[in-house]
């Protein structure tokens, strides 16, 4: 069992920056591959970004490539994802997750966070 407690988000404005962060409970977290979604207000869950068990491996949503950083500190159970250069359209709910396999299916991840709200204004 994995339990992650997402943090970090906020309001910001158009080309702001934001730093989520997710604290996992347990001795094996550097056994599971991470990554964040995220759901907007009517829309389906959608994937972010993932980072593979060792943080060696990355992969992102074409819609935030070159906006947002995903990485790991395995001493300190932590995920992180980094934001830059946030638009309106990036406002949604951002879930923390953990599975097995580096994959942007939603059906891959196991665990799953309770969300921190990101709202960017225009």
């Amino acid at each position: 069992q994995v339990q992650l407690v997402e943090s970090g988000g906020g309001l910001v404005q158009t080309g702001g920056s934001l730093r989520l962060s997710c604290a996992a409970s347990g001795r094996t977290f550097s056994s599971y591959v991470m990554a964040w979604f995220r759901q907007a207000p009517g829309k389906e869950r959608e994937f972010v970004a993932a980072i593979s068990q060792s943080g060696a491996m990355t992969t992102y949503a074409d819609s935030v490539k070159g906006r947002f950083t995903i990485s790991r500190d395995n001493a300190k159970n932590t995920v992180y994802l980094q934001m830059i250069s946030l638009k309106p359209e990036d406002t949604a709910v951002y879930y923390c997750t953990a599975g097995l396999v580096l994959s942007t299916r939603l059906k891959s991840y196991d665990y799953w966070g309770q969300g921190t709200q990101v709202t960017v204004s225009s």
